[in-house]
């Protein structure tokens, strides 16, 4: 009899700063998803836009996971060393007529939307580029797509991503490759069941869903936590100056408690691995406030 495949689950955080609280309920919260389901937690650095990338932030965002007793199984993935597997999708979905050039500025980009934020790519380079336009970027082709996935906490979701912006870019115009693919490429790549993060990447999950079909990938199962905002109201971020996080069971505690789930016998007092463990095995989505 076969064995069953293990479930993952993974964090991928950028190295653009310390992890703060935000980002500790994220990891926790997909920490304990997976080790609930007896699975295999992996964490990937998406460190591809190195103009945001801070030296040594790497080394700090890994080594205060594991000062949290949040312990990874395998090897880190780098993106910044799967450029070449980013470069074989990319050419299959040319190859299959679901991606193409486009010659499109930022300018003509704001020319075309004349002011609206919401404004859907309306397919200029979709039948070739214009005369005299060399490529800028690359995009995938959304015409006629639905997509259809289940997030844990807001259940069936279905989405027509060509009236919800478009054809949007999977390559950019200064080279990187773009989030929507490298996530793609590499969730199928770490066999990963089971995607936990921010309510702030919903939007992005119906073109992944559609990269993931094109590519031939398995869906995983999504679940979206609510945000840990700002005495401002916005989403606490390293870009809004969040703290880094301190790395103790005081902490940990409190990112339990934002996740609504129960709090840990005090008689584990301090002992993270322990309240970790406690935590997994009671850990319920359902039990997450997403107002």
């Amino acid at each position: 009899m076969c064995a069953t495949p293990l479930e993952q689950g993974r964090f991928a955080p950028s190295p653009t700063g310390p992890l703060h609280f935000g980002s500790l309920v994220t990891a926790l919260g997909s920490f304990l998803a997976v080790r609930h389901r007896g699975g295999e937690w992996q964490v990937r650095l998406e460190d591809l836009d190195t103009t945001r990338n801070v030296p040594g932030a790497d080394a700090e965002i890994l080594l205060t996971l594991e000062r949290f007793s949040l312990n990874w199984d395998g090897p880190v993935l780098r993106q910044s060393q799967r450029i070449d597997a980013y470069e074989a999708a990319l050419a299959a979905l040319l190859a299959r007529g679901q991606a193409y050039p486009c010659a499109c500025s930022r300018q003509d980009l704001r020319q075309l939307a004349a002011g609206d934020a919401m404004a859907v790519y309306p397919g200029t380079c979709r039948e070739g580029l214009p005369a005299g336009k060399p490529a800028r970027s690359f995009r995938f082709k959304t015409s006629g797509l639905e997509t259809v996935f289940h997030d844990e906490l807001k259940g069936e979701l279905r989405t027509h991503p060509e009236h919800e912006g478009g054809d949007f870019v999977i390559r950019r115009a200064d080279g990187p490759f773009a989030y929507q693919l490298a996530v793609v490429v590499d969730d199928a790549f770490q066999g990963i069941t089971q995607v936990v993060r921010g309510a702030d990447l919903l939007e992005s999950t119906p073109r992944q869903v559609a990269l993931q079909q094109a590519l031939g990938y398995p869906t995983p199962r999504y679940l979206h936590l609510p945000l840990v905002l700002s005495p401002s109201g916005t989403k606490l971020s390293k870009q809004t100056g969040a703290r880094a996080v301190t790395p103790d069971a005081v902490t940990l505690r409190a990112a339990l408690r934002f996740l609504g789930q129960p709090e840990p016998p005090a008689s584990l007092g301090n002992d993270m691995k322990k309240i970790l463990m406690f935590s997994a095995e009671h850990f319920d989505c359902k039990n997450i406030i997403t107002e």
